[in-house]
């Protein structure tokens, strides 16, 4: 089918966009926690992980199916794909400079409209696109804006190369969700979030794990990663991937925002003006979405 967004995608849009705002504070809850990229995967994995897989547990109508779907070829991709993002994510942030991962990150849509296309033939339309065009300034000008930007490194290649994958695994992810909508979203995260912590663990070792703010990674791993990417997971059961993907890169724009509030840091007026420029263009792309997926009398 050839039209960009179907009907009754905005409530997948709206679930995205919940799902966006509540992952923001991730940035800021990772700075407090003072710690290394092995220990925040090992803590963040580990306690989101068992909130999912609990919930699952409680929801489950049938266990058994959902137990073999985990075992499918596709149940392990998307348990895969939820490893990668959360093991890359947080070495990236612990070894390169933040903006380099998140310029990586910002390639999400991209990712998730060419895996759309691939994998389930659908068609991202002209709007999507240039929606995607202009985020993506804004995004480098809010990331890079007021920053020198120094010879390149290997933590500068390795940045990259980390936002780069966490981009495609999430965007396959979505992809994937939406292709096999019985998949239990739930129980191949969870997993998948188990699989990273039970590394971070192995690497950091029990006893370094307790060096830093260990409240911040239980916030985040308890609250905001189950809530967000449970969110932002069923959603792109209901609308594209690209769309779901595209509301994710608030969090590039919100999150700085957060760690200047509780921190101090400062904003830049580049970061400000990308910001804009960011929420501006989501503004008038869900505006014209709901306009097109509005009920007819």
């Amino acid at each position: 089918m050839a039209t960009e967004v179907k009907r009754g995608s905005a409530f997948g849009l709206g679930l995205a966009t919940f799902g966006a705002v509540v992952l923001t504070p991730d940035a800021l809850l990772m700075r407090l926690s003072g710690m290394d990229g092995a220990a925040m995967m090992g803590w963040r994995g580990l306690v989101m992980g068992s909130v999912l897989v609990a919930l699952w547990a409680l929801t489950s109508s049938d266990r058994g199916a959902d137990l073999a779907a985990l075992r499918s070829r596709t149940g392990m991709v998307v348990t895969l794909c939820h490893s990668v993002n959360a093991a890359l994510f947080c070495i990236g942030i612990a070894i390169a400079p933040v903006a380099i991962v998140l310029l990586g990150v910002a390639t999400v849509p991209v990712f998730s409209a060419l895996f759309g296309l691939a994998l389930m033939g659908e068609r991202t339309g002209r709007a999507t696109w240039i929606t995607i065009a202009a985020v993506s300034v804004g995004i480098v000008l809010a990331v890079t804006g007021g920053h020198e930007t120094g010879a390149l490194s290997a933590a500068t290649v390795f940045g990259t190369l980390a936002g780069l994958g966490v981009a495609a695994a999430l965007a396959l992810n979505f992809t994937m969700l939406r292709a096999q909508t019985h998949l239990p979203i739930l129980l191949l995260i969870g997993v998948g979030a188990w699989i990273a912590g039970a590394a971070g663990w192995a690497v950091q070792g029990p006893a370094a794990m307790w060096d830093g703010e260990v409240w911040a990674m239980l916030l985040t791993g308890s609250v905001v990663l189950p809530l967000s990417f449970f969110a932002l997971s069923l959603a792109a059961r209901h609308t594209p991937a690209a769309n779901v993907s595209l509301l994710l890169l608030l969090e590039t724009v919100l999150g700085p925002f957060w760690v200047w509030l509780a921190l101090g840091e400062p904003i830049t007026a580049a970061m400000l003006a990308g910001g804009a420029i960011v929420v501006g263009s989501l503004a008038i792309y869900l505006l014209r979405t709901r306009r097109r997926t509005a009920p007819t009398d």
